[in-house]
């Protein structure tokens, strides 16, 4: 008697098994192919520099998100009978919304970023808020270094936390040039853009803000500021990039590059850029300094033009 029972109950499970399925088969699919429309989203808000500091360019992103999806959305072995033909008609109606909302977000997204690319001319910016001195900035956050013993395992902990690092910035914290501070220590940071340090043009080069920085009494952060900043800086918003005013590291090849800590939407990352002292910056962009131990006066500080 419990041999029949026992039969009959395998019988039922293998029955539900068949009958469900597809629809988990559909469903999954239909998951995969919405994290492929998030992924292009995502990667549709990076600028082409970032794209190629994490190995791809802008024409790679239809062809890297198309295939995935493909490879994802496989039609099930088995029959799906008419209810297989109600979600298969389902999904498809879904995919048409979110692949026109995709569109419709990297269309807006492009026509935003060429309205703000540098070279384009437009009125001068006009800051707000003028910083006079250094002393006049409030702290901005406070993190802890000398937490590492080496860069292998300061590489490790941001990649634990999910923390993304880009070609440049990689190679910057292998080289010899980049060191770790051996002893613990709490640094207070400041954060303030090109155009509050009184540039009213469109661009300035970044020996420009440099200078003008150290005449306020702001001070250059060690480049181990970077790494630190992005491990400790994880409810960043998205859309922020903030650029660590330090003394650019040189990769293998000679160029100079600085590092940014960075939110472009496709999670947190650490980037390298150009560190020439001629490289021209957005005013608008946001730096990360120190505090001198001397700030300058507020009847030193000189507007440049």
């Amino acid at each position: 008697m419990s041999t029949i029972h026992g039969v009959t109950e395998l019988r039922q499970t293998t029955a539900k098994r068949q009958v469900y399925s597809p629809l988990e088969q559909y469903w999954d699919a239909f998951q995969k192919w919405r994290k492929r429309e998030r992924l292009r989203t995502e990667l549709c808000r990076l600028s082409e520099r970032e794209l190629t500091d994490i190995g791809i360019t802008l024409g790679d992103i239809d062809y890297v998100t198309s295939n995935r999806w493909r490879r994802d959305v496989t039609t099930p072995r088995h029959s799906t009978g008419w209810h297989g033909a109600i979600i298969l008609m389902l999904l498809c109606t879904c995919s048409l919304v979110f692949a026109s909302e995709a569109k419709a977000q990297c269309t807006a997204r492009d026509s935003l970023q060429n309205q703000l690319r540098l070279k384009k001319t437009s009125s001068p910016i006009m800051p707000q808020v003028l910083v006079r001195s250094a002393v006049d900035v409030p702290v901005w956050k406070k993190i802890t270094i000398g937490t590492f013993s080496n860069s292998f395992a300061l590489r490790n902990a941001l990649h634990a936390v999910g923390c993304g690092t880009g070609g440049l910035a990689g190679e910057i914290l292998a080289r010899p040039a980049f060191t770790l501070s051996a002893t613990k220590a709490d640094l207070e940071l400041y954060t303030v853009s090109a155009a509050e340090l009184g540039f009213q043009t469109q661009t300035a080069s970044l020996g420009q803000i440099y200078a003008r920085a150290k005449q306020l009494g702001f001070g250059l952060a060690a480049a181990e500021i970077a790494p630190h900043l992005r491990l400790q800086y994880l409810d960043q918003p998205i859309g922020e990039f903030l650029i660590i005013g330090m003394e650019p590291i040189k990769t293998w090849e000679g160029e100079p590059v600085i590092l940014t800590v960075a939110n472009g939407g496709a999670g947190l990352i650490l980037i390298g850029q150009d560190g020439r002292a001629d490289a021209e910056i957005s005013v608008a962009s946001r730096f990360v300094f120190l505090r001198s131990h001397r700030a300058a006066p507020a009847e030193a500080a000189l507007v440049h033009h």
